[in-house]
């Protein structure tokens, strides 16, 4: 009886083993799969503690039974799972990445093309620009003089505005002349400035042309009315009578026709725009005892840019 009291003693003190278990973490060096019954408590709250990890790394890696152990395999395929995933991550940042150079490579050509392409669009516009520039300075306006009419010519005493007493001087006349536009690719647009007659300095006669458009390679005839009614002459026409029988009367009286033709043609909108200018200077003289006939200026005038 003795014996079995010290044996049943024995067998009360001796605590019965119980096998651990404890899952290996990947980033963590290996950790005994078992441990003897001896081991101290750390050990144990270490084995919770991987098993929880693990168990929140690999879900579903643990079987619905539920004894607590992880299949080996479960867990390498998990592993690799992962490793593929970030894997397959990292490829796609990199394919983006190179996408993305490739646009930038692709962009930065396309954009010098264009940039390229309007240069030269704009040193070609230019360029023809100023071949239409040269070739349209060449192509000047070509004004005619034909010939001059005096209708009448009358001197009588009288008194200007301000009550002065002066000789008066009435004079009227047509002037024809021809206009032509040598311009192969562009009309132009055609303004004067006043045709003045002069005896000496003192003006007799005056007369405008209207403004008009003269179409590419073609011409007009212009008749202008120049005349003058009362003009004051202050003492410079002490010489001249319209009296017949009177001195002066049968002296043909020096004159002068002066005016401007001011021609603008827009051969490319308004930035080609060249500008003319004819100057006319007609010497004439008055016989008062041929009014009513042409006078011919065909060489009696000069012509000037």
């Amino acid at each position: 009886m003795h014996g079995n009291t010290d044996s049943e003693a024995s067998y009360v003190s001796s605590p019965p083993r119980r096998q651990a278990y404890y899952v290996q973490s990947p980033s963590h060096e290996s950790t005994p799969a078992h441990s003897p019954a001896g081991s101290p408590p750390h050990s144990a709250s270490l084995g919770r503690h991987s098993r929880e990890s693990s168990t929140s790394r690999y879900s579903g890696s643990i079987k619905p039974g539920g004894s607590g152990k992880i299949n080996p395999n479960q867990a390498e395929r998990g592993e690799m799972w992962r490793e593929e995933g970030i894997i397959k991550e990292e490829e796609a940042g990199l394919l983006e990445e190179e996408v993305d150079e490739m646009e930038e490579r692709k962009g930065l050509p396309r954009r010098c093309y264009v940039l390229g392409f309007m240069l030269a669009f704009l040193v070609l516009f230019f360029f023809f620009a100023l071949i239409l520039w040269g070739a349209s300075h060449n192509k000047h306006p070509i004004i005619s003089m034909d010939s001059i009419t005096f209708h009448n010519f009358v001197i009588q005493a009288g008194t200007d505005a301000s009550l002065v007493p002066t000789e008066l001087s009435t004079l009227n006349s047509t002037v024809k002349l021809s206009y032509r536009n040598t311009g192969t690719f562009f009309g132009v647009h055609v303004s004067s400035t006043p045709l003045v007659v002069y005896y000496s300095q003192v003006v007799l006669a005056t007369g405008n042309i209207n403004k008009f458009y003269q179409s590419r390679k073609s011409q007009r005839s212009l008749t202008v009315l120049v005349g003058g009614n009362a003009v004051p002459l202050y003492g410079g026409g002490s010489s001249l009578s319209s009296t017949p029988g009177k001195a002066g009367y049968n002296v043909p009286i020096p004159l002068t026709l002066n005016f401007t033709i001011r021609s603008r043609a827009y051969v490319l909108g308004k930035l080609v725009k060249p500008k003319f200018y004819s100057i006319v200077q007609c010497s004439l003289n008055l016989d008062q005892t041929k009014l009513g006939t042409k006078v011919s200026l065909k060489n009696s005038c000069r012509y000037g840019n």
